[in-house]
């Protein structure tokens, strides 16, 4: 069997679904591997490090996919390059199926067995391959570093001769993968932190990384279960926003990270408590993409707001990161495809009654088999 893994074609997209590491292992189980040239690129991998590890360049996408079986992606490829994929073709991607409800029915119809990574269910068997675990992980890490290149004073507190600088104040919304990490690395830079979710065993973890658990506490927190947040009532919004309003004010950057899995993010941080914000404040939305969890945030742009508050809305997060973040989603993609490998017939074996398979397959034999996207039934 041949599998592709192509060069991303999406703006702001510097990842790669493989690595030299990977294409070996690849390799091992059996696989042909062709990589399109220049796939590599933006994580610092060049064609002759993966032609070194065992895989074909190929020259451009349709050279890449002729003849492929399993196809690796980062992003979902556009119609263009689908069109250039065999029925039957295995592709392997973060699909983002939500956003774009024409997306599912074009792959059934045009017979490719699609697998959404990032609907990965959060098991314990699946989290070798939870793309949204390593990806975000790696964006809370990057939202610190980021803000603390943009802050004009400084994390740690500093004595020296000439006077004493005070540490930074950072506030993180939203205490999931990415919010965690970001916690600990403003924690290691030595700032005063604190952060907030709507989920109560979020404090726990809050508090077991140092940092101050800021948050409204009542019936409808309690029941927020899973490892993502619902939308809340606007009564809780209410007395949310108070508190935040409070709390933002106070702080010297924020770091946004609230999201609901397939809607709108949230807005949280609102153009009020912007404006109560001192100047030299940075704000950074992980959201931005989803329509960020602050007002005034400007999608793919790092502006600065009239009272001297500067918003970093970059897109794609973890791509800012792309050496690291490739590496850790091509292993994601690896243990994916390796958990369900027949190793007699030396091709992938998806069970429908897998709980990972259920989760991950949309489409399949060129019909839609995910349960959350089956067309309506007619009267």
């Amino acid at each position: 069997m041949r599998l592709a893994v192509l060069r991303e074609r999406h703006a702001f997209e510097t990842r790669v679904a493989a690595t030299p590491e990977t294409v070996k292992k690849l390799i091992a189980l059996g696989l042909a591997v062709v990589v399109e040239t220049g796939a590599g690129h933006g994580a610092a991998i060049a064609d002759d490090e993966f032609r070194a590890a065992g895989a074909e360049i190929g020259a451009d996408a349709a050279a890449t996919l002729a003849e492929a079986d399993i196809v690796f992606a980062v992003q979902m490829p556009e119609a263009d390059i689908r069109a250039q994929m065999r029925r039957g073709t295995l592709l392997v991607a973060i699909a983002n199926a939500f956003a774009d409800t024409s997306l599912v029915p074009a792959l059934a119809e045009a017979g490719i067995d699609a697998v959404a990574m990032e609907l990965l269910p959060r098991i314990t068997r699946a989290q070798a391959m939870d793309v949204l675990s390593s990806q975000a992980n790696l964006a809370g890490y990057r939202a610190v570093t980021e803000a603390a290149v943009t802050f004009q004073r400084g994390f740690p507190m500093m004595m020296t001769a000439a006077g004493t600088v005070p540490p930074a104040r950072v506030f993180v919304i939203g205490a999931g993968v990415a919010g965690l990490q970001a916690i600990a690395t403003a924690r290691r830079l030595g700032a005063i932190v604190s952060a907030t979710d709507v989920r109560p065993a979020a404090k726990e973890e809050i508090k077991s990384l140092g940092a101050a658990f800021v948050g409204v506490e009542d019936e409808e927190t309690a029941a927020q279960t899973g490892a993502y947040a619902r939308e809340m009532s606007e009564a809780f919004r209410q007395k949310q926003a108070e508190l935040m309003a409070a709390t933002v004010a106070k702080n010297d950057i924020v770091i946004c990270t609230a999201l609901v899995m397939g809607r709108k993010a949230p807005v949280i941080v609102t153009a009020p408590m912007v404006a109560a914000m001192r100047p030299g404040s940075v704000i950074v939305d992980l959201a931005a993409e989803s329509g960020g969890n602050c007002a005034q945030t400007v999608a793919g742009e790092s502006h600065v707001t009239e009272n001297g508050v500067t918003i970093l809305g970059w897109r794609n997060w973890p791509g800012r990161i792309a050496v690291a973040a490739s590496n850790l989603y091509a292993r994601n993609l690896l243990t994916f495809l390796s958990m369900f490998w027949d190793k007699e017939a030396k091709a992938p074996k998806l069970p429908e009654s897998d709980d990972i398979i259920k989760g991950v397959l949309l489409t399949r034999g060129g019909a839609v088999v995910h349960s959350q996207f089956q067309p309506p039934k007619a009267a």
